[in-house]
């Protein structure tokens, strides 16, 4: 069958571990010094493992593929101990993926570990490192803050996070259906009204094409967002300097890895904060 899956890049890893944890399917191991997927039934496709990747050596791609099997994962879960089995489920749950939660739900049942399902309204973390762990923001009530006598009044527009290109998961839900901001990262703190203006109503992605070294890496990563989502428009945003202009045609060359033809709206800053027209 064709399904997601991660996949690991040899030549990027650098086998430090830190993917291990957060994957407590058992679907990765570190042998001869590199991470390595040892079973394609193990692995849920879900990419938790993504963001904890230093070197960016992990990725989500659709392949032919051994069906993923909740049962046999959860026999190596419950080896790890009750957070392991906890971190799993909600895992599943931010990811919509209700199918599988009840078939571990139903594992947990029969082993006669009934107090997780009760468990699953706490909060707690499904990804691994807490800043780097996919929050969704929009459903949040905005609150404008409190009136300062004196004080500039604002709010954010922020509707998830992470927001680094490097930390973020491709298949989380405020990408699907969106309106979504690229801007270099020099750009919120040159564009004194960012917020307002540019990011109102959109997910936010940012990068740096001149001092990030690994360019085709944020093709890649760009390119799987674009693919496993549905994508209503792109918004591109960068600095009036010449090395920022790389920007746009990363996206170009991330799209057309998609397979996608999305416009791609411009928009140029100057280092006094301006926007350039046209």
């Amino acid at each position: 069958m064709k399904r997601k899956i991660v996949r690991i890049d040899e030549e990027k890893c650098n086998g430090c571990g830190l993917c291990i944890p957060n994957c407590p399917e058992g679907a990765l191991q570190i042998i001869d010094g590199k991470a390595r997927l040892v079973s394609e039934i193990f692995c849920d496709g879900l990419g938790a493992c993504i963001g904890t990747c230093p070197r960016g050596a992990i990725t989500v791609e659709e392949i032919e593929a051994q069906p993923y099997d909740e049962r046999k994962a959860m026999e190596n879960i419950i080896k790890a101990g009750k957070e392991t089995i906890r971190a799993h489920l909600e895992h599943l749950k931010s990811h919509g993926e209700i199918n599988y939660l009840n078939q571990a739900l139903q594992f947990l049942k029969e082993k006669g570990m009934t107090q997780f399902e009760e468990q699953l309204e706490e909060k707690a973390s499904a990804c691994g490192c807490p800043g780097a762990a996919a929050i969704d923001l929009r459903a949040e009530e905005k609150h404008t803050h409190d009136e300062l006598p004196g004080k500039f009044q604002a709010k954010s527009e922020l509707r998830q996070w992470p927001i680094q290109l490097r930390l973020l998961n491709p298949h989380a839900p405020y990408f699907n259906d969106a309106d979504i901001l690229v801007a270099a990262d020099c750009v919120p703190f040159s564009y004194p009204t960012f917020h307002h203006e540019l990011l109102k109503g959109k997910s936010l992605i940012i990068f740096c094409p001149k001092l990030d070294s690994d360019i085709q890496y944020y093709i890649d990563k760009l390119g799987e967002i674009f693919s496993s989502n549905s994508i209503k428009s792109i918004t591109a945003v960068h600095m009036e300097v010449p090395c920022c202009f790389g920007l746009v045609e990363i996206l170009k060359q991330a799209l057309r890895k998609a397979g996608k033809q999305i416009p791609i709206d411009e928009k140029t800053i100057t280092i006094r904060g301006k926007m350039l027209e046209g």
